[in-house]
């Protein structure tokens, strides 16, 4: 836990199960250490969070209070209570790793018992003053009894937050021997003297404190955080205290969340509701502030050079595997993050306009300092100037603006309008009123079909040879939705107006968008590009240089048709972004057969949700490389799902000749999405990236607590 500023003083917890065969530190979110579960089951995003933690045997839980007082935000209490679950044994012995580390500022002071009790930590920080953190001693599971442990702490400088793990993890030793009275001894690990970190050439930036406690289970141990400038504390956040906060915080949180969302009235069980609260609160619980430079490949330089330093409050999609911020993802994020507190979405969507260059530009993916650098593959680091992402932040203020302070509207409004105005320049196809994404992979050979990650649909199949003659259909719909928002905001700020509701309406233009993007043959709108229809991989015939062995042969397209100017062949989520964005009126002729298209098994309708591409589409589920499986070819994703369900929602609302067949498909689908990802979420403790087409089963990463808790909004009906 940390402050919403750079160079933050951090807190943290790492632990570790003392057994034989050796166990893993765990600290950070990694998929890779495959635990059972882990997530936050309770979060207002403000005051209070309870999380759950399984990892083989070990159930940690969680929790913690904010009580605000004060100049610098008040004192925090975290309890941790440790116990076996499962096949693990009541008598196995854990450490539990309490940290705090400096960022670059501020200075810490450890205060020890008996040479190896780290009893506190005073320090100082820009952010928060004067400060104390109490690390008290361990008690039974109920909190009335102490508990026999032994101590360790660390007093070491690291070269960034990025290595703490690294710090802790070398400064080990397997010499020490766990001694209660009358219990049996059992050798453990511990941290002893730190010498260093192998190899490491970075300067010192992070002091870091860390007291280790370690004890049979079950356990608990209470940490407590004091503000200096507190001046009228009632006592400290401790023991029946801290219960009763935690009691009173989570009766509040159950009242709002039913105020919000309506779940038990709309007749939810229980168990699904806690389903939807633990969706919001990962969420909540999985924002983070982000500080550091961008690194930037402009038209302007040969090599990448560092975006000036600048900071970012987020919602993340995961915090295993993207641990940062994603423009596109964002706007999903704060549909309902809107939903739960206005305010709150305000500031983070000002956070992202704030990212913004001279043109109008924001870097699709914000990886901002060393510790989020760390998480990401070179290949992705760099971040290109002329590419887009979808602009979904106009999602989200289409949900805020008529609430959003005019103070807010007017700093945010000139940033509005110099992103849409570059997305006209840059992103402009070659005609009027289309648009082409810029990026694609540059290297057709390499790929059955050549990538898109500007349209966030990565590998979702686009003209086989990418060419400036492309018009994408998803832009185009991304566009108009922008000019309607653009034209609102416009309006409530008294600003002109016109031009935007120009462009809505040119872009809202049936006819035109049947001319530019219907494909009769395909019977649904598509893309239009340079394409061949007979594109394959197969191997490259190698020949071995004279005494040596022949190179292992790579996967290479062929093409069996040459290319030619035509309508994409590929009906799936692109094709119904028309629907999607409710850019066809209700009395449109081509609602039918993109009814029928989802609704179709053959086609895009799964028991679990739609599905991105078509079963009977040539790309349906194969691979881009060989070491590149299908992402967007089939797999259902919650966010097209919802807003999937949010037009057919409206179209079922709304006079004519395709109500009907709306509203059944909006109750189908809907009832099909929830079943599958509470399924899915009840067997394997998490919600997922994406679902099996096929069988629903969560695939990609985990926890995925980014768009697909928009479950939340679907079950509450909510659009």
């Amino acid at each position: 836990m940390k402050t919403r500023s750079p160079r933050a003083v951090v807190t943290g917890l790492m632990w570790l199960q003392q057994r034989e065969a050796g166990g893993g530190l765990r600290h950070t979110c990694e998929q890779g250490d495959g635990l059972a579960s882990y997530g936050w089951l309770r979060h207002d995003g403000d005051n209070f969070g309870v999380q759950d933690v399984r990892d083989r045997g070990l159930l940690l839980r969680t929790e913690f209070v904010k009580r605000p007082g004060g100049e610098h935000g008040g004192d925090w209490s975290w309890r941790v209570t440790a116990r076996p679950e499962g096949a693990g044994s009541p008598a196995s012995l854990v450490s539990l790793f309490f940290y705090v580390a400096t960022d670059g500022q501020g200075t810490l002071r450890p205060h020890v018992e008996d040479g190896t009790r780290l009893a506190a930590v005073t320090g100082t920080s820009e952010e928060l003053g004067d400060f104390k953190i109490t690390f008290l001693r361990p008690t039974t599971e109920s909190g009335e009894d102490p508990k026999y442990s032994s101590y360790h702490y660390l007093d070491a400088w690291s070269p960034g937050l990025h290595r703490l793990t690294d710090v802790v993890r070398s400064s080990l030793s397997d010499r020490f021997v766990f001694s209660p009275p009358g219990g049996p001894r059992q050798r453990f690990l511990a941290v002893d003297t730190f010498h260093g970190l192998p190899g490491a050439a970075e300067a010192p930036r992070s002091h870091l404190l860390l007291h280790q406690v370690t004890l049979r289970l079950p356990a608990r141990v209470e940490v407590t955080f004091e503000s200096g400038s507190v001046r009228d504390r009632r006592g400290p956040l401790v023991g029946p205290v801290l219960t009763a906060e935690l009691a009173r915080h989570e009766a509040a949180f159950e009242r709002r969340f039913e105020e919000t969302f309506a779940l038990e009235r709309k007749g939810f069980p229980p168990a699904q509701r806690r389903f939807a609260q633990a969706a919001l609160s990962n969420m909540l619980g999985g924002m983070g502030y982000f500080h550091g430079h961008s690194l930037v490949q402009s038209p302007l330089h040969e090599h990448p050079v560092p975006y000036p330093e600048s900071s970012l409050f987020t919602a993340v999609p995961s915090r295993s595997f993207f641990p940062r911020g994603f423009l596109w993802d964002e706007g999903f994020h704060q549909l309902l993050l809107a939903r739960w507190d206005p305010e709150l979405s305000r500031e983070v969507i000002a956070h992202w306009f704030d990212l913004m260059n001279a043109e109008g530009w924001i870097p699709r993916e914000q990886i901002l300092g060393e510790e989020a650098r760390a998480k990401v593959p070179p290949e992705f680091v760099v971040q290109h100037s002329e590419t887009a992402n979808p602009p979904t932040l106009f999602l989200a203020l289409q949900r805020l603006l008529g609430t959003a302070p005019l103070p807010y509207l007017h700093r945010l409004f000139p940033r509005l309008r110099a992103w849409y105005e570059w997305y006209n320049s840059t992103q402009a196809g070659p005609l009027p009123y289309t648009f082409r994404w810029r990026g694609r992979d540059a290297d057709p050979e390499r790929f059955l079909n050549p990538k898109t990650l500007a349209s966030g649909l990565d590998d979702y199949p686009r003209a086989s040879h990418p060419s400036a003659d492309e018009r994408h259909l998803d832009l185009r719909c991304w566009m108009a939705l922008a000019s309607q928002v653009l034209a609102e905001a416009a309006e409530r700020l008294g600003e002109p107006a016109e031009p935007y509701r120009q462009m809505q309406r040119a872009l809202s233009d049936n006819e035109l968008l049947e001319r530019l993007h219907w494909a009769e043959e395909l019977g649904a709108f598509a893309d239009y590009g340079n394409h061949s229809r007979a594109v394959g991989l197969r191997r490259e015939a190698v020949r071995a240089a004279p005494g040596r062995p022949p190179p292992a042969p790579r996967l290479v397209r062929v093409v069996r048709e040459a290319p030619r100017p035509r309508f994409v062949g590929a009906l799936g989520y692109v094709s119904l972004f028309p629907l999607l964005l409710q850019l066809l009126p209700p009395d449109s002729p081509r609602l039918a057969p993109v009814l029928a298209a989802m609704r179709s098994e053959r086609q895009l309708w799964t028991p679990f949700g739609l599905r991105s591409l078509a079963r009977d589409s040539p790309l349906y589920m194969q691979r881009n490389t060989e070491h590149d499986p299908p992402y967007w070819r089939g797999p259902v994703w919650v966010n097209i799902n919802y807003l999937a369900l949010r037009a057919l929602h409206a179209y079922g609302s709304r006079p004519g000749p395709h109500r009907e067949q709306a509203a059944e498909l909006y109750r189908e689908l809907r009832h099909n999405l929830v079943a599958n990802l509470y399924r899915q979420y009840a067997e394997s403790g998490y919600l997922w990236e994406h679902y099996s087409d096929s069988t629903g089963a969560g695939q990609g990463s985990h926890p995925f607590t980014g768009w697909s808790a928009l479950v939340v909004l679907v079950m509450a009906e909510d659009y």
